[in-house]
This record gives structure tokens, C-alpha cells and sequence, in this order.
């Protein structure tokens, strides 16, 4: 009989990569398909479901997050830097990620490789809540694009229609900010103040 083993937490039991902050590993929640908002849970691993999706919003791209990342003071501080507003404080989640690519990728809970271009700095009720824009390593496509400025405009059109309106609520204001769009350079630095946060997390 073979050997049990637990399986890794996906938030704190995987590596961001050898190359991280350059090429990250990439925990995937949602595809494109999916027509159920999944997310982890934090406690046991496991995905969730989050929410049914109720309106027509639908992800443009796989979707997950950056293992051992948190989004804490350090990430607050730069969303204010840069920014100019005041952030009070992160979303208290490792950073998300989009991973553009051709191929249809079926289901989540997966890990991948992926490389960074770029990132929307969000404001969602006054939390700092970024999510890096980046492609599929070794996609034939998306590997090309080394700088989100260099994306089809389209592509980023959607996909930041998708994260400026997925909260929405019909009769209710909008609830996220769209701070800054910025490229390869600064999606590694927020990555890497994100790998410091959880460096400095109790769990």
C-alpha cells in the first residue's frame, strides 16, 4: 500500500516559486467557465463556494493567487504611495492573480507557473486589493507579452471592466476604485512586498 500524505495548504504549504517574485507559482480557483464564484478556504485548504454568480460577470482569465503572500501594511503603504490616497490597510489575502493563456483550462484547484506584466491597484472599501495581470509560462500566444501595456486593448478592457463591476449590486453604488494600472516592474514589486507581508504574518 502506498504512503499517505496530507496535501499542501494551497495559501501557506506551496512556494511562490524559486524565481518569484520573475515567474511566481499560481493557485487557481476560477476558470472562465466557471459559473460559481470558488475561492479557499482559509481554514481547512479546500475550495469553497464563495457565491453563486449572480449577474453576467464572468472572469476573463484564470484566476487565483500568489502562495505565502499576504496583503497586509506593506501593501497598504505602497497602495498609498503610489497612489496618492490613503489605504488603510490590505485586504488581508494573499495577492490575486489573472493568467492570461489560449488554452481552455477546464477546472481549478490547480498550480501553474505564470509570468508577471503588470497589475491593477484596487481600492475596495478602502482596502488595498491588487490583482497582477500575468501569462501562462510557455503559453505560444500570451508568453510574447512582456508588459500589460503591450496586451490587445480589449483584453484589458475586459478585464478591468470584470474587477470594477463583479461586487456591483443592482440600486447599489460601486464599491471598487480602480487607483492605478501599472506594468511589469511594479507588479514585481508589489509581489514582493506581498512575499515580505507574509514573511511577517502570525499565523
Amino acid at each position: 500500500m502506498a504512503k499517505t500524505t496530507s496535501k499542501a495548504h494551497p495559501w501557506h504549504g506551496i512556494s511562490p516559486g524559486e524565481n518569484a517574485p520573475d515567474i511566481v507559482t499560481a493557485f487557481i480557483e476560477i476558470v472562465p467557465t466557471d459559473t460559481v464564484k470558488y475561492e479557499i478556504d482559509k481554514e481547512t485548504g479546500y475550495l469553497k463556494i464563495d457565491r453563486p454568480q449572480q449577474y453576467s460577470n464572468i472572469i476573463p482569465a484564470l484566476y487565483g493567487f500568489v502562495p505565502q503572500t499576504y496583503c497586509g501594511d506593506g501593501i497598504a503603504r505602497l497602495a498609498s504611495e503610489k497612489s496618492g490616497k490613503f489605504v488603510e490597510k490590505g485586504d488581508g489575502d494573499p495577492v490575486d492573480i489573472c493568467v492570461l493563456t489560449e488554452r481552455e483550462i477546464t477546472h481549478g484547484d490547480i498550480i501553474l507557473q505564470a509570468i508577471p506584466i503588470g497589475g491593477f491597484r484596487l481600492i475596495d472599501k478602502g482596502e488595498a486589493d491588487d490583482k497582477i495581470i500575468a501569462v501562462l509560462k510557455g503559453d505560444s500566444m500570451y508568453q510574447q507579452f512582456t508588459e500589460l501595456s503591450q496586451l490587445p486593448e480589449m483584453v484589458v478592457k475586459r478585464l478591468r471592466h470584470y474587477f470594477l463591476t463583479y461586487k456591483n449590486l443592482p440600486d447599489e453604488p460601486a464599491v471598487m476604485e480602480l487607483a492605478n494600472v501599472y506594468g511589469r516592474e511594479e507588479a514585481l514589486e508589489v509581489i514582493r512586498t506581498a512575499m515580505d507581508d507574509y514573511a511577517h504574518l502570525s499565523l
